[in-house]
């Protein structure tokens, strides 16, 4: 959907410029453009930085910079839970925004040694590539908040691809009791 947003953005209609195949499982994008669907391909890392390192396509840019504050990663928990559970809920919290600060504050090869073992088949060198694309691309968040104008911006491209009738407002869904420190 950001992909169909950006393109749209930048003048081009998704629906008659081009055709997005979307029936292709998204575990399998990368392998059916290997062979030979497309001529582009949307990819999260290691993904795209391991076709490019084949020699078998090219990162031509980065969704995450071109779709704007997009609060595409989020924890959800029923209100029942996060009212009965305070300090589950705090402790969770702390320890996300514990890791956001430690990427804000490293740099990328500290960040890539942190996390080599999460990613197996990965090398350090190429990690350290995607880390460092993150960071360019600002993809990690300052804290852990979800503010209106970002939740407004992820709704707008969501109903832009047709797949939401309208607005949800913010405070139906974003519960903000406990982030007050995180702001």
């Amino acid at each position: 959907m950001t992909l169909e947003w950006t393109l749209k953005e930048n003048g081009i209609d998704p629906n008659n410029d081009l055709t997005i195949d979307t029936s292709i499982a998204f575990a399998a994008m990368g392998g059916a453009f290997i062979g030979g669907t497309g001529d582009y391909v949307s990819l999260f890392e290691p993904n795209a930085t391991e076709i490019e390192r084949q020699g078998l396509g090219y990162i031509v840019a980065y969704l995450g910079e071109l779709g704007g504050e997009v609060p595409y990663t989020a924890y959800n928990a029923r209100r029942s839970y996060i009212e009965d559970n305070p300090d589950v809920i705090v402790a969770f919290s702390n320890a996300i925004d514990k890791g956001l600060k430690f990427v804000s504050e490293n740099d990328a090869e500290v960040i890539a040694n942190s996390i080599i073992d999460f990613f197996p088949d990965t090398a350090l060198n190429d990690l350290i590539t995607i880390v460092q694309r993150y960071k360019d691309g600002d993809a990690w968040r300052d804290n852990i908040t979800i503010n209106e104008s970002e939740w407004d911006h992820i709704q707008e491209i969501v109903i832009a691809a047709g797949e939401l009738d309208g607005y949800v407002p913010f405070e139906d869904l974003i519960y903000t009791k406990y982030f007050s420190d995180y702001e």
